[in-house]
């Protein structure tokens, strides 16, 4: 049996499904139980916890043989705080559970303790969980081409792309699609470590316009929002202050170059083309 967190999201998600396609006998934690019946449809168990909730996880972790490990996304409130104290819960629900082996998802560049932004957290994340299971994987992956789904809709109407990312600058990005699957292969294997996952090359958002431009059959322009006006860009889209600073922290350590695989850790690279990613972005969009 193989857990998996955040079943509910991108990355979680694709790993899910990656394991079903496997046969592997799946069990997903959510926090709404009206969540489940989807993945009930598909053969997976469900089980209702929250990663704050230390005995709650442990139950829905016992009898795995290993477990995909997240930590959430920030939506509001203080991200470093809410790392430490979820980051402790999970730990704690790892031990109760004896889990024997887990994979922990991560990103490129968390080995820097400062100067990340939100990054930072993973960093914090990986050390509260590092001695808690046998054997565990940190999954660190690079930027996430699905996140350019977050301005599909400036793409589709007016054939601009906006980016905090300097259009010219490649850095490591990869299909959700692929961590999935290599998440889904680590889980089947008794290893500890660090693997670091781009797609097939690096690539820059001016390469993700590119693509735009290619499924779209029309020129797509990428347009950089210089730092000084992101932050009123993200107020206007909601975006609570903490984690509006934690992830322009992100991107300027990414202009810093900070946003690089670390030397010695297992380098992969994954088989979803850009364009094939773009593509599924488009759809989801519903063109």
């Amino acid at each position: 049996m193989y857990v998996v967190l955040g079943a509910s999201g991108r990355a979680g998600g694709a790993v899910a499904h990656a394991l079903i396609e496997r046969g592997e006998a799946v069990r997903v934690v959510l926090r709404r139980s009206e969540q489940a019946g989807r993945w009930r449809a598909l053969g997976a168990e469900a089980a209702l916890a929250g990663m704050e909730d230390a005995e709650a996880m442990a139950t829905a972790l016992e009898g795995a043989s290993a477990a995909f490990l997240l930590n959430p996304p920030p939506a509001n409130g203080d991200p470093y705080l809410q790392t430490d104290e979820l980051g402790a819960a999970l730990a704690e629900a790892v031990r109760q559970a004896r889990l024997p082996r887990a994979v922990v998802l991560s990103s490129i560049g968390a080995q820097h303790a400062t100067g990340t932004g939100v990054i930072t957290t993973l960093n914090r994340f990986e050390a509260l969980l590092k001695d808690t299971v046998p054997a565990i994987v940190f999954l660190r992956s690079g930027y996430f081409v699905e996140t350019w789904g977050e301005v599909a809709q400036a793409v589709l109407s007016e054939n601009v792309l906006p980016t905090f990312i300097e259009p010219s600058l490649k850095i490591p990005m990869v299909s959700t699609l692929d961590v999935g699957r290599v998440a889904a292969s680590l889980l089947c294997e008794a290893r500890t470590g660090i693997v670091e996952l781009g797609g097939p090359q690096d690539w820059s958002a001016g390469d993700v316009a590119e693509a735009f431009a290619e499924v779209l059959g029309r020129p797509v322009t990428p347009v950089f929002v210089p730092p000084q006006h992101r932050a009123a860009l993200l107020a206007g889209e909601g975006v609570p202050d903490d984690v509006a600073s934690a992830l322009l922290g992100m991107y300027e350590g990414i202009a810093r170059g900070l946003f690089a695989r670390e030397h010695g850790n297992d380098h992969r690279r994954g088989t979803v083309s850009l364009r094939e990613a773009v593509e599924r972005i488009v759809a989801a969009a519903g063109c």
